[in-house]
C-alpha cells in the first residue's frame, strides 16, 4: 500500500556530515534521538554525506547548527530544544527540560 504523503508532517531535518571524519555514527544517533522524540512532529530525518569537515543540521531550509560556526557538536539535549522551539514550542520535553532548568 503506498504512503499517503498528504497526512505526513511537513518539517524535515537533514544532517550533513563528513565521511572522511567518520561522523556517520554520530549523525545516525542524532537522527534516531530526534525521530524518537519527535515521532509525530517530523516528516523525516535525512543523512547527507559530505567532506571537508562538514557537520550541519537543517530544519527545512533553516540552518540550526553548524559545527564550525557553533563550536563543535550540539549536546543532544540542546539540539532537541532547538528543534522543539521551532516545531512545537509548547511541548514539554520531560527530563530534557528539567535537566536544563536544574543545570
Amino acid at each position: 500500500m503506498p504512503l499517503d504523503h498528504s497526512t505526513m508532517p511537513e518539517p524535515t531535518i537533514s544532517i550533513a556530515y563528513c565521511t572522511r571524519c567518520n561522523w556517520l555514527l554520530r549523525s545516525a544517533w542524532m537522527a534516531q534521538e530526534l525521530l524518537s522524540t519527535f515521532a509525530t512532529d517530523l516528516g523525516g530525518v535525512t543523512l547527507r554525506p559530505g567532506t571537508g569537515g562538514i557537520f550541519e543540521i537543517r530544519l527545512g531550509d533553516d540552518l540550526i547548527w553548524e559545527r564550525k560556526r557553533d563550536g563543535g557538536f550540539p549536546d543532544i539535549r540542546h539540539l532537541k530544544q532547538l528543534v522543539r522551539d521551532r516545531i512545537a514550542p509548547d511541548r514539554d520535553l520531560g527530563h530534557t527540560d528539567r535537566a536544563a532548568k536544574e543545570g
